[in-house]
């Protein structure tokens, strides 16, 4: 058996390959409701035959999103709005679905990347951005609001609620994003906390805000939903959070149960100074997997079948995790099954699209012609 074919488990929850369709950003919401954009692009992805797909990072609290154009889930409103994707996307697919719960902190009011991705100002229709510190993200950017104890409270709250509203609309998996200079990461990484309380200094105190939102949510959720984070496992900047504090906060994750962990890097800083290649980030999900034995999601420029398949066959992640090559490519999954004479699941609709000499692929098929 190819081993990215192979069934893997994340707690609870069997995946019938280890490909994963990592959380992409749309920016295509209103008010945080999702629409038609996000029932076209969830349900192509939906067929593609991987074995887990994620939803795109979804805000909590509408201050907590990118873009004016984010998805949402704090509201009955945006709730109903997803449950209308979800119900036809599962209609015509059993893949699991999870959801990755957000908010952006200090790069939230911006434009979508597409308008340039700058901070839209209040005045602008933007609104005033909140972070552990009052340190922007870039050079000439407003500052954002340095959030006070009542303000964590009520982030800690709206991570439950919108976990509690993704539990009933029957999501598969939650992640936590603490990643790419959103707020969670801001706690975590001395270049945007600079907090003097309980919440900053040192390495635990970092750590501590992220791991409540965690414990909260985990206490929330039934044990069938695992619950993980992603993380950026480093800034790529001097004395920013790097990857021995990322292995600390592995090992605190999986003391408390943590389910999984996915492993990306950056977004902090301008100051950046990411050393691009493929699999570029394949390493530190390796040293993340062995020292801290949680199953680990490696992500960054996966983009061949034959890269993935040695990824998973070498031990260095249990998962890996596609976003632009999956866009570029929604039926990478297929095109992986048929260099690795694997099987893949597809919908009897699309059988006859097999290749001719290629019996296989979408497992014992026969389909004829009227």
């Amino acid at each position: 058996m190819s081993p990215l074919f192979s069934p893997f488990s994340i707690g609870p929850l069997l995946l019938k390959n280890r490909i994963v369709i990592a959380p992409m950003c749309q920016y295509s919401a209103t008010d945080g409701l999702a629409n038609d954009w996000h029932l076209i692009h969830l349900g192509q992805l939906a067929l593609s035959g991987a074995g887990l797909l994620f939803v795109e990072a979804t805000a909590v609290e509408p201050e907590g999103r990118i873009t004016p154009a984010d998805l949402g889930l704090w509201s009955d409103d945006t709730e109903a709005a997803l449950a209308r994707v979800l119900r036809a996307v599962r209609q015509h697919s059993r893949m699991p679905i999870a959801i990755q719960l957000a908010h952006a902190g200090r790069k939230a009011s911006s434009h979508a990347p597409w308008d340039g991705g700058q901070l839209i100002a209040p005045e602008q229709g933007g609104w005033q951005t909140q972070a552990p510190s009052a340190l922007p993200h870039a050079s000439g950017e407003m500052p954002p609001e340095a959030i006070d104890n009542a303000g964590l409270q009520r982030i800690l709250q709206a991570f439950v609620a919108s976990a509690l509203r993704a539990h009933r609309l029957g999501f598969d998996a939650i992640e936590l994003h603490a990643a790419h200079g959103y707020l969670l990461h801001e706690f975590l990484s001395p270049l945007s906390n600079a907090r003097t309380d309980e919440y900053g200094g040192s390495l635990d105190n970092r750590m501590r805000f992220p791991l409540a939102i965690f414990d909260a949510v985990r206490a929330a959720v039934p044990v069938t939903v695992p619950v993980g984070f992603r993380i950026s496992a480093t800034d790529w900047v001097d004395g920013g959070w790097d990857l021995d504090q990322s292995l600390a906060f592995g090992k605190a994750l999986r003391s408390r149960g943590g389910d999984f962990i996915d492993v990306s890097s950056g977004g902090i800083s301008p100051r950046q100074q990411i050393p691009l290649a493929p699999g570029y980030q394949v390493a530190m999900a390796d040293q993340m997997r062995r020292e801290t034995g949680l199953p680990t999601i490696a992500v960054g420029l996966i983009t061949d079948p034959e890269q993935a398949e040695a990824i998973i066959a070498n031990g260095q992640a249990d998962l890996v995790a596609l976003a632009r090559g999956m866009l570029f490519d929604p039926h990478w999954p297929w095109h992986a099954a048929a260099k690795l004479n694997a099987q893949v699941e597809a919908p009897h609709q699309y059988w006859r699209s097999q290749p001719r000499g290629m019996t296989t692929l979408f497992g014992d098929v026969h389909v004829g012609q009227r």
